[in-house]
Protein backbone atom coordinates (compact mmCIF):
# COMPACT_ATOMS: atom_id res chain seq x y z
CA UNK A 1 0.00 0.00 0.00
CA UNK A 2 1.37 3.44 -0.95
CA UNK A 3 1.60 6.36 1.47
CA UNK A 4 -1.30 8.00 -0.37
CA UNK A 5 -3.50 4.92 -0.02
CA UNK A 6 -2.61 4.65 3.64
CA UNK A 7 -3.58 8.29 4.23
CA UNK A 8 -7.00 7.84 2.64
CA UNK A 9 -7.65 4.51 4.35
CA UNK A 10 -6.89 6.08 7.71
CA UNK A 11 -9.19 9.04 7.05
CA UNK A 12 -12.14 6.86 6.06
CA UNK A 13 -11.49 4.46 8.93
CA UNK A 14 -11.48 7.20 11.55
CA UNK A 15 -13.97 9.68 10.12
CA UNK A 16 -16.38 7.50 8.16
CA UNK A 17 -18.39 9.48 5.61
CA UNK A 18 -15.85 12.23 5.00
CA UNK A 19 -17.72 14.26 2.45
CA UNK A 20 -21.32 15.41 2.33
CA UNK A 21 -23.27 18.17 0.65
CA UNK A 22 -25.85 18.20 -2.13
CA UNK A 23 -25.46 15.68 -4.97
CA UNK A 24 -23.58 17.11 -7.92
CA UNK A 25 -25.33 17.66 -11.26
CA UNK A 26 -23.98 15.41 -14.00
CA UNK A 27 -24.86 17.00 -17.34
CA UNK A 28 -22.36 14.92 -19.28
CA UNK A 29 -23.65 11.46 -18.38
CA UNK A 30 -26.18 9.96 -20.83
CA UNK A 31 -29.23 8.40 -19.18
CA UNK A 32 -29.29 4.62 -19.04
CA UNK A 33 -25.63 4.07 -19.94
CA UNK A 34 -23.03 1.92 -18.17
CA UNK A 35 -21.11 4.29 -15.90
CA UNK A 36 -17.76 4.14 -14.09
CA UNK A 37 -17.26 6.30 -10.99
CA UNK A 38 -13.50 6.62 -10.40
CA UNK A 39 -12.53 7.38 -6.80
CA UNK A 40 -16.05 6.84 -5.50
CA UNK A 41 -15.13 7.59 -1.88
CA UNK A 42 -18.14 7.32 0.41
CA UNK A 43 -20.58 7.39 -2.50
CA UNK A 44 -21.18 11.14 -2.65
CA UNK A 45 -21.49 11.12 -6.46
CA UNK A 46 -23.50 7.90 -6.57
CA UNK A 47 -26.51 9.76 -5.17
CA UNK A 48 -26.68 11.61 -8.48
CA UNK A 49 -25.58 8.72 -10.70
CA UNK A 50 -28.46 6.45 -9.70
CA UNK A 51 -30.77 8.95 -11.43
CA UNK A 52 -28.90 8.32 -14.70
CA UNK A 53 -28.09 4.61 -14.66
CA UNK A 54 -28.77 1.28 -13.00
CA UNK A 55 -25.48 -0.13 -14.31
CA UNK A 56 -22.83 1.61 -12.20
CA UNK A 57 -19.34 0.42 -11.35
CA UNK A 58 -17.69 2.38 -8.54
CA UNK A 59 -13.99 2.02 -7.70
CA UNK A 60 -11.64 3.33 -5.04
CA UNK A 61 -8.33 2.14 -3.62
CA UNK A 62 -9.70 2.50 -0.08
CA UNK A 63 -11.41 -0.63 1.21
CA UNK A 64 -13.29 1.46 3.75
CA UNK A 65 -14.67 3.75 1.03
CA UNK A 66 -15.64 0.85 -1.24
CA UNK A 67 -17.59 -0.79 1.57
CA UNK A 68 -19.69 2.36 2.01
CA UNK A 69 -20.28 2.79 -1.73
CA UNK A 70 -21.18 -0.88 -2.20
CA UNK A 71 -23.79 -0.63 0.53
CA UNK A 72 -25.34 2.37 -1.20
CA UNK A 73 -25.41 0.74 -4.66
CA UNK A 74 -26.87 -2.50 -3.36
CA UNK A 75 -29.66 -0.59 -1.64
CA UNK A 76 -30.59 0.93 -5.04
CA UNK A 77 -29.92 -2.28 -7.02
CA UNK A 78 -27.70 -0.14 -9.27
CA UNK A 79 -24.35 -1.92 -9.61
CA UNK A 80 -21.34 -2.68 -7.47
CA UNK A 81 -18.17 -1.19 -6.01
CA UNK A 82 -14.71 -2.71 -5.99
CA UNK A 83 -11.20 -1.94 -4.80
CA UNK A 84 -9.13 -0.79 -7.78
CA UNK A 85 -6.62 1.88 -8.77
CA UNK A 86 -7.77 4.45 -11.33
CA UNK A 87 -4.23 4.65 -12.70
CA UNK A 88 -4.49 0.97 -13.77
CA UNK A 89 -8.14 0.25 -14.47
CA UNK A 90 -9.04 -3.47 -14.59
CA UNK A 91 -11.50 -3.04 -17.48
CA UNK A 92 -11.47 -3.63 -21.22
CA UNK A 93 -11.17 -0.83 -23.77
CA UNK A 94 -14.45 0.97 -24.57
CA UNK A 95 -16.22 -0.61 -21.58
CA UNK A 96 -18.27 2.38 -20.35
CA UNK A 97 -20.62 4.91 -21.89
CA UNK A 98 -19.91 7.35 -19.08
CA UNK A 99 -16.94 8.01 -16.79
CA UNK A 100 -17.05 10.28 -13.74
CA UNK A 101 -13.83 11.73 -12.29
CA UNK A 102 -14.94 14.01 -9.49
CA UNK A 103 -12.33 15.22 -6.99
CA UNK A 104 -10.05 12.24 -7.54
CA UNK A 105 -7.50 13.24 -10.19
CA UNK A 106 -6.48 16.25 -8.11
CA UNK A 107 -5.33 13.98 -5.29
CA UNK A 108 -2.53 12.53 -7.41
CA UNK A 109 0.89 13.75 -8.51
CA UNK A 110 1.51 14.73 -12.13
CA UNK A 111 2.41 11.21 -13.23
CA UNK A 112 -0.70 9.84 -11.56
CA UNK A 113 -2.95 12.51 -13.08
CA UNK A 114 -1.70 11.69 -16.55
CA UNK A 115 -2.17 7.95 -15.96
CA UNK A 116 -5.72 8.23 -14.69
CA UNK A 117 -6.71 10.58 -17.54
CA UNK A 118 -5.28 8.15 -20.08
CA UNK A 119 -7.03 5.18 -18.47
CA UNK A 120 -10.33 7.07 -18.30
CA UNK A 121 -10.15 7.76 -22.03
CA UNK A 122 -9.21 4.16 -22.79
CA UNK A 123 -12.26 2.63 -21.11
CA UNK A 124 -14.67 5.22 -22.53
CA UNK A 125 -16.80 4.02 -25.44
CA UNK A 126 -16.92 5.94 -28.73
CA UNK A 127 -19.49 8.74 -28.29
CA UNK A 128 -19.24 8.21 -24.51
CA UNK A 129 -18.82 11.14 -22.14
CA UNK A 130 -16.44 11.90 -19.30
CA UNK A 131 -17.40 14.26 -16.48
CA UNK A 132 -14.51 16.07 -14.73
CA UNK A 133 -14.64 18.19 -11.57
CA UNK A 134 -11.63 19.52 -9.63
CA UNK A 135 -10.55 22.62 -7.73
CA UNK A 136 -9.22 25.61 -9.67
CA UNK A 137 -6.08 27.59 -8.92
CA UNK A 138 -8.50 30.41 -8.03
CA UNK A 139 -9.74 28.44 -5.03
CA UNK A 140 -9.14 29.91 -1.58
CA UNK A 141 -7.22 26.82 -0.44
CA UNK A 142 -4.65 26.91 -3.22
CA UNK A 143 -1.30 27.40 -1.50
CA UNK A 144 -2.32 25.73 1.77
CA UNK A 145 0.11 23.09 2.95
CA UNK A 146 3.55 22.07 1.74
CA UNK A 147 4.06 22.40 -2.00
CA UNK A 148 5.25 19.10 -3.50
CA UNK A 149 4.74 20.03 -7.16
CA UNK A 150 3.54 23.16 -8.92
CA UNK A 151 0.05 23.98 -7.53
CA UNK A 152 0.07 20.69 -5.57
CA UNK A 153 0.07 20.76 -1.77
CA UNK A 154 0.31 18.15 0.97
CA UNK A 155 -1.44 18.71 4.27
CA UNK A 156 -0.90 17.13 7.66
CA UNK A 157 -2.99 14.06 6.85
CA UNK A 158 -0.61 13.14 4.02
CA UNK A 159 -3.29 13.72 1.37
CA UNK A 160 -2.27 15.93 -1.56
CA UNK A 161 -4.46 18.32 -3.55
CA UNK A 162 -3.64 19.75 -6.96
CA UNK A 163 -5.29 22.94 -8.21
CA UNK A 164 -5.97 23.11 -11.95
CA UNK A 165 -6.07 25.74 -14.68
CA UNK A 166 -8.47 25.43 -17.61
CA UNK A 167 -5.66 24.98 -20.20
CA UNK A 168 -4.16 22.26 -18.01
CA UNK A 169 -7.44 20.33 -17.95
CA UNK A 170 -7.81 20.69 -21.72
CA UNK A 171 -4.29 19.35 -22.23
CA UNK A 172 -4.83 16.48 -19.78
CA UNK A 173 -7.70 15.18 -21.92
CA UNK A 174 -6.25 16.25 -25.25
CA UNK A 175 -7.18 12.93 -26.84
CA UNK A 176 -10.89 13.55 -26.21
CA UNK A 177 -13.24 16.13 -27.69
CA UNK A 178 -14.11 19.03 -25.39
CA UNK A 179 -17.85 19.44 -24.99
CA UNK A 180 -17.74 22.14 -22.34
CA UNK A 181 -15.45 23.60 -19.69
CA UNK A 182 -15.96 26.38 -17.17
CA UNK A 183 -14.96 27.55 -13.71
CA UNK A 184 -17.65 27.65 -11.05
CA UNK A 185 -17.27 30.15 -8.21
CA UNK A 186 -19.07 30.47 -4.90
CA UNK A 187 -18.45 32.14 -1.55
CA UNK A 188 -17.68 30.46 1.75
CA UNK A 189 -17.90 32.52 4.92
CA UNK A 190 -15.00 31.79 7.28
CA UNK A 191 -14.55 33.75 10.52
CA UNK A 192 -16.58 36.66 9.20
CA UNK A 193 -14.83 36.80 5.82
CA UNK A 194 -16.21 35.79 2.43
CA UNK A 195 -13.65 33.57 0.74
CA UNK A 196 -13.82 32.22 -2.80
CA UNK A 197 -14.17 28.57 -3.69
CA UNK A 198 -13.59 27.64 -7.32
CA UNK A 199 -13.99 24.41 -9.30
CA UNK A 200 -13.35 23.56 -12.93
CA UNK A 201 -16.23 21.61 -14.46
CA UNK A 202 -15.72 19.92 -17.82
CA UNK A 203 -17.36 17.39 -20.11
CA UNK A 204 -15.35 15.51 -22.75
CA UNK A 205 -16.48 12.96 -25.32
CA UNK A 206 -14.75 10.25 -27.32
CA UNK A 207 -14.86 10.35 -31.11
Amino acid sequence: MTDLQTAWEQDYRTRGRLWGGAPVLLPGIPAGTRVLDIGCGNGKTLEALVNHSRDITAIDFSKEAVAMSRQFLVSYDSGDALVADGRRLPFADDAFGGVVARHVIGHLNKEGRMAIASESARVLQPCGRLFFLEFSTDDMRNGTGREVEENTYRRGTGIITHYFTVPEVEALFGGLRKESISTRYWKMRVRGRDLIRAEIVAVFSKS
